[in-house]
This record gives C-alpha cells, sequence and structure tokens, in this order.
C-alpha cells in the first residue's frame, strides 16, 4: 500500500493547515512552526500532530478550498525533483462552483492537471505560489499549455496558458467536456449528470471524474440545457450516470437524457447517503462468486471491500470536491465521503468504514490490506475528533 511521503505531509500541512495550538508554515523554503494560540497538546501539537496526521489519517487544513486546493496540489504533486512536477495546472473558478467541479475531470490522463482556485481579478497568493512552486512543464495533450483557466479565473504570468469559457454553468462543463475529448483523443462512453442546483449531491462526482476521465454535464430540476445535450450527442449515446434522487433531478428530466444513451440512476436519500452509494456502484453489478473491483468496461469505484483510500470533505464547502478531486485521481485512488456536521461523523460513513474494515488472521497484520483517508478542511469542516474517529474505524483489526 502506498503511505503519503514526508514531502507531502509537510506541503499540505503548510500551506496554512490549521493544526490547532500551532501551524506549520514555510518561511524562505523552509518549514517552520508558528504559534496560532493556547497550546492544546504538548509537544505534539508543535509538530501539528493529531490533526496533520493519524496512523490512517492526513489532513490538508485549509481554512477555505483555495488554501485547500494549494495543499492537495503539491501533496500530488511534490515538484522537489524532476519527474514531480505536473504537466499543467488548472485553475478554476471560486465563484461558479459547478465550473470547479466540472473541471476536475482534467486531473485524469492524459492531462492530469491538479486543481488550483481562484476569483475574478488577480490569483490569490497562494494560488500564485502553488503555481510557481509546481512549475509545470507544459502537456503536449493540450497544445503545450502549462495553465488551463475555466471560467472566469484569471492566467499565471509568465506561463504559456489556454482558456476554457462559456456563457453559463452549462456551456462551461460542455467546453470542459470537450477539451478533454479533444486530449484524450475521443470521447468517453459514459458521463455523469448531475445538479446544477444542489452541490451536495453533485460533490462526489468529482473525485470519480479524476480518476476515471468521464466527464461531469448539468441538469436543472426542470430541464435539460441545451448545451448538456450538444454535449451528449458528442459522446455517440453514452452511458448516462445521473447522480442523485427523483427529488434532486426528477424522471422527467430523466426521461429527456433517455433520448440521448442509456441512463442508470445512482443515488441516496440525503447528500451523505448518497455518497456512500456513489462510492459503493458498479456497473455492471458485482456478482457475488467474483470480486468486484472496477475495470475496463465498468462504471464506478465499487469500494465494497478492504484496502482502498478515501477522501471526506464537509457538503457545506462545495469548492472542497474539487480541491481534493487529486487526491482521488492518484495515490490510492479513493472516493469522495461527506460530513454534515462537523463534530460527528455520519452513521452513513460509519456503516460503510465498518463493512470495509480490514481484518488479519493468523498471518498477522502485515500480510493484510490497509484503508486509508484524507481530512479536507480545517476544523471548522471536519474536527479534531471526528478525525480520531475515523482513523480508529480504519485500523486493521484481528478477524474473529
Amino acid at each position: 500500500m502506498r503511505r503519503p511521503r514526508l514531502s507531502a505531509l509537510l506541503a499540505c500541512s503548510a500551506l496554512a493547515a490549521g493544526c490547532g495550538a500551532t501551524k506549520l508554515v514555510v518561511i524562505n523554503h523552509k518549514v517552520q512552526v508558528v504559534s496560532a494560540g493556547p497550546a492544546i497538546f504538548q509537544p505534539a501539537a508543535k509538530l501539528g500532530f493529531p490533526l496533520v496526521a493519524t496512523n490512517n489519517t492526513t489532513r490538508v487544513g485549509g481554512s477555505d478550498a483555495v488554501v485547500d486546493a494549494a495543499g492537495v496540489a503539491q501533496a500530488v504533486y511534490p515538484s522537489l525533483v524532476p519527474g514531480t512536477h505536473p504537466q499543467a495546472v488548472t485553475i478554476a473558478p471560486t465563484d461558479e462552483w459547478q465550473a470547479a467541479i466540472a473541471s476536475a475531470v482534467l486531473m485524469a490522463a492524459p492531462i492530469h492537471a491538479p486543481i488550483l482556485l481562484s476569483g475574478p481579478g488577480s490569483l490569490p497568493p497562494v494560488t500564485a505560489n502553488t503555481v510557481a512552486a509546481l512549475a509545470p512543464t507544459g502537456a503536449a495533450s493540450a497544445r503545450g499549455a502549462q495553465v488551463i483557466t475555466v471560467g472566469d479565473a484569471p492566467a499565471a504570468g509568465g506561463l504559456s496558458s489556454t482558456a476554457i469559457t462559456g456563457s453559463n454553468p452549462f456551456a462551461i462543463a460542455a467546453a470542459i467536456d470537450s477539451f478533454q475529448t479533444a486530449a484524450a483523443g475521443r470521447p468517453s462512453k459514459d458521463v455523469i449528470v448531475v445538479s446544477a442546483d444542489s452541490p451536495a449531491y453533485a460533490m462526489p462526482a468529482a473525485g470519480y471524474a479524476a480518476e476515471s476521465g468521464d466527464p461531469i454535464l448539468y441538469v436543472t430540476a426542470s430541464s435539460v440545457p441545451q448545451a448538456t445535450r450538444q454535449a451528449l450527442l458528442a459522446h455517440g449515446r453514452p452511458h448516462i450516470y445521473v447522480l442523485g434522487p427523483k427529488s434532486v433531478i426528477p424522471h422527467l428530466v430523466t426521461k429527456v437524457l433517455d433520448q440521448y444513451g442509456s441512463v442508470r440512476r445512482v443515488d441516496g436519500a440525503d447528500p451523505i447517503s448518497n455518497a456512500v452509494a456513489f462510492s459503493r456502484y458498479r456497473d455492471p453489478p458485482c456478482s457475488s462468486t467474483s470480486t468486484c473491483a472496477p475495470g475496463e468496461g465498468t462504471f464506478g469505484w465499487a469500494v465494497i471491500t478492504p484496502g482502498h483510500g478515501y477522501v471526506f470533505a464537509n457538503v457545506n464547502r462545495p469548492l472542497d470536491a474539487a480541491a481534493a478531486a487529486p487526491l482521488s485521481g492518484s495515490g490510492q485512488y479513493g472516493p469522495l465521503l461527506l460530513f454534515e456536521n462537523a463534530s460527528s461523523v455520519p452513521v452513513p460513513d460509519v456503516n460503510d468504514l465498518l463493512d470495509n474494515q480490514s481484518g488479519y488472521n493468523q498471518e498477522g497484520p502485515t500480510a493484510a490490506v490497509y484503508n486509508r483517508a484524507w481530512i479536507i478542511g480545517d476544523q471548522s469542516a471536519i474536527s479534531g475528533p471526528s478525525q480520531a474517529r475515523i482513523d480508529s474505524l480504519l485500523n486493521v483489526v484481528a478477524a474473529k
């Protein structure tokens, strides 16, 4: 099992990760400890523990998604030695969560671009500094671009850039899909359709798009916008996976989608259950007589056994889904699960982790497979005690 490198851990800690009593920051390219209030855990807090990391979790503890995106990008691409720089980076808009989430597909092959965030005008300092640190080399599949801007996000000075634009979130998502298709050389056979009105139900799509290369397109509760229809036509009757219950994407909308491809729905009664259902889904369904795993010709995470990565974020911070997507498209390739209350691990998440908890027999724990999780956001998103609870649920236990 791949475990986070120390450089990646420090990178995500360094970018303003809220660590309780202290923060790790980079000053003159050196990691230093800075006081952030009264000491809580001593001396471990001086190193950022237990919030930076536990046995089975690592936190990217930004106060907002802009900081989280910067931390994730440098965790995935440390950019400290040759071969660890990205080809390109995507700068997605903070004022259109739909465009930011749809941008996650650019993390998939062949571009593999991590996502940074910015409002219109000028880049936030943390985003500008991260672009400089990542020093993207240029993506041949994107005409040599080092930076891909989406919507009204500004470019980074001094680097080769290309822009993906549109008149509304539906058009921008369709343009991102077209850009990814051109880079890959062919349209995907699968498309994810989510609600443009309900970000909490759309969030889990970001991680899967980053892993699979399947684009994210948008509908409303009453219509399939023209930009989405045109994008679906370009895929040539794809498999269309609708993420969310009928209360969010009604039957009348899926009936229209039927005209453009085969439609299947993945859903849960609420955003938390919806994310869990998506993490466990596979098409075609898993057979009880064979190993269930994703692969060529299948759709879905199929995480119903031990030995996986997870990413946890809060439903009230939809941009964190875009920020965290590169963690689902690299390393341990884990699905996104969600929190609503920072101080309590949701029951569906607890049950899912218990179902997938790893066990060992007489061969001992070194022969077992392991689960691991990334925690996205500071303690206002997911508290320290909640992180500790997740850590305990990820532990390998003796088989009974």
